[in-house]
């Protein structure tokens, strides 16, 4: 595994000031995206992403979103390792962490027949489109962060 050591030394743009049209669109498709699905489910969908692309910004983000929610610590640490914790996670939910790493990791080998028909089996369609675009969105996120030099614990939505 590779680790990033880059240690952001200079100032990056502001993405929602630069781009503010492209901001508001990014907010929106992530809105639409959560409608109807479990807010447990979609804060374990982003902070899965969000390991996977080594984003602390969004992890920091999104843990602290499911503590408020309620979620408990032991699933929060469980995440990352929910394959070898399975009995933490309900099989919907452990079918969305498989979709969420197959298409986060789309470039290591697609999205697996039978990843996809998991998922399928425990979501309707709409329920599985949804989840599909809350995984692309929070890809999004986290390449946007991570790209702007974002810092864990500067959530703006806070202020």
């Amino acid at each position: 595994m590779t680790t990033n050591t880059t240690h952001i030394t200079t100032a990056r743009l502001d993405f929602a000031k630069s781009a503010p049209k492209v901001f508001r669109a990014l907010i929106g498709f992530d809105a639409a995206a959560r409608e109807g699905l479990d807010p447990a489910l979609v804060e374990l969908i982003q902070i899965r992403a969000s390991h996977l692309n080594h984003c602390a910004y969004c992890l920091h983000m999104h843990t602290g979103d499911a503590r408020k929610a309620g979620e408990s610590e032991d699933r929060l640490h469980m995440v990352a390792v929910w394959r070898e914790a399975r009995h933490f996670f309900t099989a919907r939910e452990q079918a969305a962490l498989a979709l969420t790493e197959a298409v986060t990791l789309v470039a290591d080998g697609g999205v697996p027949d039978e990843v996809y028909a998991q998922a399928a089996a425990h979501f309707d369609e709409q329920e599985l489109a949804h989840v599909l675009a809350l995984i692309l969105t929070i890809n999004t996120w986290n390449r946007v962060a991570l790209s702007t030099g974002k810092a864990a614990g500067t959530d703006e939505r806070r202020r």
